[in-house]
């Protein structure tokens, strides 16, 4: 009997711990209900958020706009700009978000209408930039192309650029492997980046410019965004020796041939010296001497030539000279090109690419600009690397 009665009480001390215990745990809401309850109230209540307030101008059309529930999700949402079209856009997976999937334009006016399954709604209407100017930018190398060691990268503007940071800022380069380089204006309308060494061999390098939407100084901003992709090929090197009157190309480190050459005539037309990269590459074209200065009543010439490789925009190239063959590997005849025989000419044409290294040295001239246009590598990496952004007084 004892033993009974001793497990009759603790059952009956156990029963009222639980009661009590259970008293304690229905008895009253804690703070994470009201809370919760709170919140799926104001769900009920919210309107949809855009992220573009209502009557907002100078809003940047580059910049998606977004709608977001607050509440179970979107039922509708659209937006329309002043001619009644119907800006693209798409919802994510449970209909919280709604995002525009095609780029606004300049100077419109949209109207965005949204519906929130809670039966809430919201409008808003906002103004886009209205820039004085647009531009738009030319990239090159061109996409796809496989070029030289030397190539550099460059982006050219239709109009002259302002605010020459924000400009850059809005040109990513990525490069595979990775290569440090920099940007350096070459005038108001180009700027230009390089890494500061030659490239190796195999590089990939792929250049996006997303100037749309960009405030590019002086009420202009950026029209289309651009982009270019590029391969950089064999190493070929061409060393042009006054001091012998001989060219000679290289490829990855073996010598392929040594030419005979006669160069500007000394005194008058003598060829810079310096780092060249090859430019165009021209069968036959006709070279007048007036469109770099020289008139032909000041000793000037319009002479047809053959396989006309470019050095420099200021006229340098390698070509075909047959009128000069007797002189070639002996003096400088030449109002600054490097005359070879219309065989070598052909061959040289053939064997090298656009952004091949050309390296003049031992003449009697001065070196060759670094603003040339081809003369990039004369301007010393602690300068390219140091940027002129801020100085916007080049021509």
């Amino acid at each position: 009997m004892k033993h009974y009665r001793t497990r009759a009480f603790v059952a009956a001390a156990l029963t009222a711990v639980a009661l009590v215990a259970s008293g304690c745990t229905i008895g009253e809401a804690g703070p994470d209900h009201e809370n919760t309850a709170e919140v799926e109230e104001a769900s009920q209540d919210a309107e949809p958020e855009v992220s573009v307030k209502d009557d907002a101008t100078e809003v940047d059309p580059s910049v998606p706009v977004k709608v977001t529930s607050a509440g179970e999700g979107l039922k509708d949402v659209t937006m329309t700009n002043e001619q009644g079209y119907e800006v693209e856009a798409k919802f994510n997976g449970d209909h919280t978000e709604w995002t525009t999937d095609e780029v606004l334009g300049y100077n419109r006016t949209y109207t965005v209408k949204a519906t929130d399954r809670n039966g809430k709604k919201t409008s808003v209407q906002f103004q886009t930039i209205m820039p004085s100017y647009t531009a738009n930018v030319a990239l090159s190398p061109l996409e796809d192309s496989e070029v030289g060691i030397g190539q550099t990268i460059a982006a050219r503007f239709s109009v002259p650029v302002e605010d020459r940071q924000a400009a850059q800022d809005a040109i990513k380069v990525t490069t595979e492997p990775s290569v440090e380089g920099a940007f350096f204006w070459v005038n108001n309308y180009e700027v230009r980046w390089r890494p500061e060494n030659y490239w190796e061999p195999g590089t990939k390098v792929k250049v996006e410019a997303d100037i749309y939407g960009k405030d590019l100084g002086g009420g202009v901003y950026g029209e289309s965004d651009n982009a270019t992709r590029f391969t950089i090929g064999d190493d070929v090197r061409t060393v042009i020796d006054d001091s012998t009157k001989e060219m000679t190309v290289y490829r990855n480190g073996e010598a392929l041939r040594t030419i005979p050459v006669s160069l500007g005539r000394d005194g008058a037309y003598a060829t810079p010296n310096g780092i060249y990269m090859i430019g165009d590459k021209n069968p036959s074209m006709i070279m007048d001497s007036e469109t770099f200065g020289l008139s032909h009543e000041a000793g000037g010439y319009r002479t047809a030539v053959d396989w006309a490789t470019q050095m420099s925009y200021s006229g340098i190239y390698v070509h075909s000279a047959p009128w000069s063959v007797w002189a070639q590997g002996s003096q400088n005849t030449s109002h600054g090109c490097i005359n070879v025989t219309p065989e070598a000419a052909k061959w040289f044409q053939d064997t090298v690419k656009r952004g091949d290294i050309v390296e003049v040295k031992n003449t009697s001239g001065e070196t060759l600009s670094g603003y040339d246009g081809l003369g990039d590598w004369n301007i010393p990496w602690k300068t390219w690397k140091a940027g002129n952004a801020k100085d916007n007084s080049a021509a």
